[in-house]
C-alpha cells in the first residue's frame, strides 16, 4: 500500500515548468520536493494553464506521521515504528582510580602489569569507564606533595608512573638493574623519584643511542606538530629549571626569564643531552599510556581524564605564553585563582594560580586552549574540566592577598571559548565539574555545549528536598558520584555524621544501618543519571585513611594506594556484586 498525494502549484516563472519546485510540508522545515529526495516518487503533468500537477507516491519505510493528513490512513507497519535508542545515550558506570594508587613493586602505581589487571577487573565488573586524575607531572619545588593539580606542565605526562618492568621488556633496562621491591600502602613521592628517575633517564639514554623501530617512533613523536608545539617549551623549561636553584622562573636571569633567543640557544647547546633525554622520557610515558589505553578500548572501556582549569605559575605554560596570562610587565601575577568561602574553608580557598587574560586569548582565537584540548584528546576518550564554573565567572584574588575571601567575581569567556575550540578540534566529550557556587550563567553555559554536570551523593543529605545532589533531582545528562577525590570515602563520611544526619540518610535510602558504602553505590547506579562513577575506595569499603585529598590542606594528600594485602585476583566477589547491580539498573 502507498499513500498517494496530489499537489498543484504555479511555477515561479514561465520557463520553470520543467523544474521541480521547492515545496515544504506542514510542520516541516525541510523541502518536500527536490531532485535528490527519496521519500517518494513523483510524476509531473503540465497543463495548458501553466499549472503543474504532481502525483506523489510515498515509500512505506520512510513516511512519517506528519506527512499524513488528519484522519487519513497510516501505513500498515505503523505499529512497528518504535523509537530507536541513541548509542551515545547508553547508561554506564565506572571507577575512579588514579594510576599512582594501583598496586606495584616500586612504591607507586604505574603503567605496568597491575594497570592491565585493573582493566580486566573493571571489565569483569561490568564497568565501562575508568576515570583518572590529571596525568601531569606533579610539581616538586613548592611543597605540592604529589598533587596532580599543581603540575609543572599542563601537557606533559608524569614519568613517575612509567613502568620499569615494561622498560625491561623493551630492552631499555636490564632485569638486574631493577631496584628492590617496596611494600608501601602510601606513595612517598620524593623516595619514589629518587629510585625511579635515574633508571628512567638511563632507559631514555639507551633509546636515544639505539637504532631500530623504537628510535624511529621517538623521532615521529618529536616531530608530530600536535606534540612539538608544547614539548620543546617544556624541555627547555625543565633544562633551565634543573640548572638553577630559583623557586620560580620569575627569579631566573633576565635573558632566560624573558626568553631571549641567544640565551635559549646557549641553553640548547649546553643542555642538549638533558633536553633530548627529557623528550625521550615523555615518549616512553606516551608509549606506555597508549598501550594501556588501547587495551582499555579493546575491553570496551573509555578512559575519562581530568583537566584542571588553571595551571601553576612555575610552569612552561606560563613562562612560554606570558601574554596569555594576567601578569605585570615583570612577569609577576596581578591576580590569582581561588574560590570564596565554602564548605571546605570559612575564608575561601587560595589556589594561587595565575589567571588568564581572556581578552588576549580571544584575539588569538584561544590557540593556547585549542592546543591543550588537542593534547587531552590524544590522552583520553573524554575528560572532566575541573572548576568549569570559571569559564562563566571566576573568583579573582589580588596576588598579594593572604586569604581568598578578599577576591571578587569577574566575567569569564563563556561560550565563545568553546565555539573556537569546537571549530578547531571538532566536538569533544567534556564533563563539567559544576560543584560549589553555581550561578545560572554556569548552568546555561554547560547546557549550551551539551556537557553533563555532576552530582555527589555525599552532598545530598544536607538541606531540604530541593538539594540537587539528591537522586530524585538528578538529570539524565549528568555524572553521579558517591564521592570525588576531594571527598572522604563513604565510610569515612558516614562515621563523621551526627546521629540525626545518619537517621535522615537511612530514611531516604529506606535501609537499616548496613554496609553504607554499597548502599550509596546502589543509590548512585540506580540514579537516572547516564553515568555513575564510584571511587575504588568505596568498592573496597575503606575508611578515612584511604581519602585521596582534603581540600585547603597542603600535606599528606594524593598518596593513597590499594593495600598490598589486596589484589584484583581476590576481588571477584566485589566484581560480581557490581555487575549484578549494574545489570539491574541497565548499565551493562
Amino acid at each position: 500500500m502507498a499513500i498517494l498525494g496530489w499537489f498543484s502549484v504555479l511555477p515561479s516563472s514561465p520557463n520553470s515548468s520543467n523544474q521541480l519546485p521547492y515545496l515544504k510540508l506542514r510542520n516541516s522545515s525541510a523541502p518536500l520536493l527536490s531532485s535528490n529526495n527519496n521519500l517518494f516518487s513523483c510524476t509531473i503533468f503540465n497543463s495548458r494553464s501553466n499549472r503543474t500537477v504532481f502525483a506523489c507516491r510515498f515509500k512505506l519505510d520512510t513516511v512519517a506521521p506528519e506527512f499524513v493528513g488528519v484522519g487519513e490512513n497510516l501505513p500498515a507497519n505503523y505499529g512497528e515504528w518504535f523509537p530507536k535508542a541513541d548509542p551515545n545515550d547508553q547508561r554506564r558506570a565506572g571507577i575512579l582510580l588514579h594510576p599512582t594508587s594501583l598496586p606495584g613493586p616500586y612504591g607507586i602505581g604505574d603503567l605496568g602489569e597491575e594497570a592491565f589487571r585493573f582493566l580486566d577487573w573493571l571489565h569483569e565488573s561490568g564497568c565501562s569507564v575508568w576515570q583518572v586524575l590529571p596525568l601531569v607531572p606533579p610539581g616538586r619545588k613548592a611543597n605540592e606533595d604529589g598533587s596532580p593539580y599543581s603540575g609543572q606542565d599542563a601537557n606533559c605526562g608524569n614519568t613517575l608512573i612509567i613502568s620499569l618492568d615494561e622498560l625491561v621488556k623493551d630492552g631499555l633496562l636490564m632485569k638486574e638493574e631493577l631496584p628492590k621491591t617496596i611494600d608501601a600502602d602510601r606513595v612517598d613521592f620524593s623516595v619514589v623519584a629518587g629510585i625511579k628517575d635515574p633508571l628512567i633517564a638511563k632507559a631514555a639514554e639507551r633509546l636515544i643511542s639505539s637504532e631500530g623501530e623504537l628510535k624511529s617512533q621517538l623521532q615521529d613523536f618529536r616531530q608530530d606538530p600536535n606534540i612539538s608545539g608544547w614539548l620543546e617549551d617544556a624541555a627547555y623549561f625543565a633544562a633551565i629549571d634543573s640548572s638553577l636553584s630559583a623557586l620560580t622562573w620569575y627569579d631566573w636571569p633576565e635573558p632566560l626569564k624573558n626568553r631571549h633567543l641567544a640565551a635559549l640557544e646557549e641553553i640548547y647547546q649546553s643542555k642538549k643531552e638533558f633536553i633530548n633525554i627529557f623528550i625521550a622520557q615523555q615518549f616512553l610515558f606516551q608509549r606506555q599510556w597508549q598501550k594501556v589505553r588501547n587495551y582499555a578500548r579493546n575491553k570496551g572501556i573509555c578512559i575519562m581524564g581530568d583537566m584542571p582549569i588553571y595551571v601553576g605559575y612555575h610552569s612552561a605554560d606560563v613562562w612560554a605564553n606570558r601574554k596569555q596570562f594576567l601578569l605585570n610587565r615583570n612577569g609577576f601575577p596581578l591576580l590569582v585563582s581561588g574560590v570564596p568561602p565554602d564548605a571546605f574553608s570559612d575564608t575561601g580557598q587560595l589556589w594561587g594560580s595565575p589567571l588568564y587574560d581572556w581578552k588576549a586569548m580571544e584575539k588569538d582565537s584561544f590557540s593556547w586552549w585549542v592546543r591543550r584540548l588537542r593534547r587531552a584528546q590524544n590522552l583520553y576518550d573524554e575528560f572532566r574540566i575541573d572548576h568549569f564554573r570559571g569559564f562563566a565567572g571566576y573568583w579573582a584574588v589580588p596576588s598579594e592577598a593572604k586569604i581568598a575571601m578578599v577576591g571578587s567575581w569577574k566575567a569569564g569567556p563563556g561560550k565563545s571559548l568553546f565555539d573556537s575550540i569546537f571549530r578547531a578540534v571538532g566536538k569533544i566529550d567534556i564533563i563539567a565539574e559544576d560543584l560549589g557556587v553555581i550561578t545560572e550563567d554556569v548552568v546555561q553555559l554547560r547546557k549550551s555545549i551539551g556537557a553533563p554536570g555532576m552530582a555527589v551523593l555525599q552532598f545530598g543529605f544536607g538541606g531540604n528536598a530541593d538539594n540537587p545532589h539528591l537522586p530524585h533531582n538528578h538529570e539524565r545528562n549528568q555524572v553521579v558520584y558517591t564521592g570525588t577525590h576531594d571527598n572522604d570515602t563513604v565510610r569515612g563520611w558516614w562515621e563523621g555524621l551526627k546521629q540525626d544526619e545518619k537517621a535522615h540518610v537511612l530514611k531516604y535510602l529506606s535501609i537499616n544501618e548496613e554496609d553504607i558504602s554499597w548502599a550509596l553505590i546502589k543509590c548512585a547506579v540506580s540514579s537516572v543519571s547516564r553515568t555513575a562513577i564510584v571511587p575504588m575506595q568505596d568498592i573496597l569499603g575503606l575508611g578515612s585513611s584511604a581519602r585521596m585529598n582534603i581540600p585547603a590542606t597542603q600535606f599528606g594528600n594524593w598518596s593513597w594506594r590499594i593495600p598490598c594485602s589486596m589484589s584484583f585476583d581476590n576481588l571477584e566477589t566485589e566484581a560480581k556484586k557490581m555487575k549484578d547491580m549494574l545489570s539491574v539498573y541497565g548499565r551493562l
